[in-house]
């Protein structure tokens, strides 16, 4: 079974595997059956395999099927409207089940969203997180944004057009207006467009415009707090040790985690007793 990047806008982008897999496979499994008839039209490709509706609706019982298929010696290509397979698109099941049968899992890699924006952002790159669409409702949306608040990698969005303004609205009252942000719009297209600034910059954007096409935001992380003093730290450990664990490994954990001298907590924690 072979997970297949396809185009996220340019169908510049499409890789040699693509193509080929495409004309070859067995079984091509798709998440829009109509998509995949523009995609291979545009690359100038002859799908000779059996194509197959495979989306978020039917993954229950489609799954089995194609499992079935491979087990029986079939090369299954899936590919989905855009990207990579299973990231925040069908695919997960169908990676699950061939796991959990022991059947061999590949990919033919290729574009991707996340990374793009993520590259394109200008925010720190070296650690980050994919957090694909936030919920729809306020107070969902709200909770998980809570949740994200002492979060310091660069995370990653999709969000629709017509709820991109009050998504970020919701990140400025949980973030302020200060955040560093990046909305990436129709990336690849023809339109392609990369809004850099502050949420609050990018908010009064976003009322002011009548924004459209696929979209990712990107958001830098919060920023690192300062260690404080160690005797900031005193009632930290002794909550550890109330709990049963040695006073040196007590400091050893908040000294850590807070970024002070082991030593100097330690002599804190003693002096306060």
């Amino acid at each position: 079974m072979i997970l297949a990047a396809t185009p996220i806008g340019n169908t510049g982008d499409a890789s040699a595997r693509l193509i080929d897999l495409l004309g070859t496979a067995d079984i091509v499994a798709a998440e829009d059956t109509r998509r995949l008839h523009r995609l291979v039209q545009s690359l100038g490709v002859n799908v000779t395999g059996r194509v197959i509706s495979y989306h978020e609706h039917n993954e229950a019982t489609k799954t089995a099927e194609l499992l079935e298929q491979v087990r029986a010696g079939k090369t299954l290509v899936m590919v989905t409207d855009a990207g990579m397979p299973s990231v925040s698109d069908p695919g997960f099941r169908l990676v699950e089940g061939a796991v959990a049968a022991g059947l061999t899992v590949t990919a033919v890699p290729g574009p991707s969203a996340v990374l793009t924006a993520l590259a394109l952002s200008g925010l720190p790159t070296d650690r980050f997180c994919f957090e694909g669409f936030l919920p729809r409702k306020a107070g969902e949306r709200a909770s998980r944004l809570a949740d994200l608040a002492a979060e310091r990698r660069t995370m990653v969005f999709f969000e629709a057009p017509h709820r991109l303004e009050p998504m970020l609205r919701a990140l400025r009252e949980r973030f302020g207006s200060e955040r560093r942000i990046a909305v990436c719009r129709e990336l690849t297209k023809t339109y392609e467009e990369v809004i850099r600034g502050t949420v609050g910059d990018l908010l009064l954007w976003a009322e002011s415009n009548e924004v459209r096409g696929e979209i990712a935001v990107v958001l830098g992380g919060a920023p690192e707090q300062a260690p404080g003093t160690p005797e900031d730290h005193v009632a930290a450990v002794n909550a550890l040790m109330a709990q049963g664990i040695r006073l040196k490994e007590a400091v050893a954990a908040v000294a850590e985690d807070v970024r002070v001298s082991k030593r100097e907590l330690y002599s804190a924690v003693l002096a306060a007793r």
